[in-house]
């Protein structure tokens, strides 16, 4: 595995530092994640949901509207909708008409109401996990969560400033070239191995999770 300084000037040799700093994604504060409202982190968890496997640009347009058919996604008022509200909302227009994706809407907004019985807020939740252990975090987000796992959990920390990797193809594909992994990360074993990396790597450069994800993904060619 070679230091970061090393991939980080390959990334520079490639983009152009100026280019480079300017993509640098930068982490919200933990009291900028503790101020967030459970309905924002509904808002993002769903927006995530619904990025998956659909054009991004069509789901940022619609959400709006999405948001004035599902309440502002206000988390009491989306958990408590029955099936029978859910299943109205495909003969909505305002909506991207997933029947599976919209359930998710509430079993998520029943998710963020029990992180805030347990520790008060959503936000106290994510800005008290530790970064150094953040594939426990996007396990946890699976487990509790609907439809989090994978990329999707770690794409709605990034949207939402939580400090996190996304183990996006260019992401796996540098984490390969430096023999962190021979293959896409999902077993523990890898996994395990991916977050000593970052660790590694944040302790050598001093930045964020999402600074050295992005970097490294500049690293290699597409």
């Amino acid at each position: 595995m070679e230091p970061f300084n090393r991939i980080y000037e390959r990334a520079v040799a490639r983009k152009g530092e100026e280019t480079l700093l300017g993509w640098l994604p930068k982490p919200r504060s933990d009291l900028g994640l503790k101020r967030l409202s459970g309905a924002k982190y509904l808002s993002e968890m769903s927006r995530a949901v619904f990025r998956s496997g659909f054009v991004w640009k069509i789901v940022d347009y619609k959400w709006p509207t999405m948001a004035e058919a599902l309440h502002g996604f206000d988390p009491v008022a989306c958990a408590f909708q029955p099936d029978e509200a859910i299943e109205a909302l495909l003969g909505d227009e305002r909506v991207i008409r997933h029947l599976k994706k919209l359930r998710s809407v509430r079993e998520n907004a029943m998710f963020v109401l029990e992180v805030e019985r347990q520790q008060k807020s959503f936000g106290k939740y994510l800005a008290d996990w530790p970064v150094d252990d953040i594939i426990g975090l996007h396990a946890d987000l699976k487990k509790r969560g609907s439809r989090l796992g994978g990329r999707t959990g770690q794409f709605f920390l990034r949207g939402v400033g939580k400090d996190t990797f996304c183990l996006t193809r260019d992401v796996v594909g540098a984490l390969i070239r430096q023999k962190v992994v021979d293959r896409n990360p999902t077993a523990k074993r890898d996994l395990a191995a991916v977050q000593a990396a970052f660790n590694e790597w944040r302790e050598q450069s001093g930045r964020p999770l999402c600074e050295i994800s992005r970097i490294l993904s500049c690293s290699i060619d597409g």
